[in-house]
């Protein structure tokens, strides 16, 4: 059986992928989560968790939040990890700017599992066509929801009405979802 591990920075981000994973893996794919305490705890305990890790067909996921990092220069850090730690085919995506981000890339599906109506209509504005390039998207998704946005509750909801088609305004969110399919068909 074909194992998929996900290395995450926080909570929210598994909560996330449990609504999409479903959607995109066949059922017999086994999901595993390493939920890490922050960018930190994840930089510094990644390569020692990987390397520990030795069951066959196993694939891994690093998914990070740039911030205000420069996103090449994190990707390569974690690749590094990932090819000290004896994975080098471990998959590496940066969230642009922040988890958030994807949400304003669908205010449909944040309109539907928030329940705040008016959202989808503003996704052609100049403000969410690239919600990649906000540097406050979350400040900005609890906004336009009337703080009706939480952390970990918002993931579980609006990951449920995501759309996969491509048609998501994120790119960062896109290439998740792409690259995801490409490793599991390989």
């Amino acid at each position: 059986m074909t194992t998929l591990v996900f290395c995450l920075e926080e909570e929210s981000a598994k909560f996330l992928l449990e609504g999409i994973l479903p959607r995109i893996l066949q059922p017999q794919i086994d999901i595993r989560f390493l939920v890490f305490e922050g960018k930190q705890d994840l930089q510094s305990q990644l390569g020692r968790r990987l390397k520990g890790w030795l069951a066959p067909d196993t694939h891994f996921v690093v998914l990070h939040d740039q911030d205000s990092g420069d996103c090449v220069t994190l990707k390569a850090r974690l690749k590094d990890i990932c090819n000290e730690a004896g994975k080098p085919t471990a998959m590496v995506r940066i969230a642009c700017h922040e988890l958030e981000s994807f949400y304003l890339g669908d205010l449909g599906a944040v309109e539907r599992a928030l329940q705040v109506s008016g959202l989808a209509r503003q996704q052609g504005s100049r403000k969410f066509r690239d919600p990649d390039a906000l540097n406050n998207a979350a400040q900005e998704l609890k906004k336009i929801s009337g703080k009706k946005y939480q952390k970990l509750s918002g993931s579980r909801l609006i990951s449920l009405e995501m759309a996969l088609d491509g048609t998501n305004k994120s790119t960062s969110f896109n290439q998740l979802c792409a690259g995801i399919r490409r490793l599991i068909a390989a």
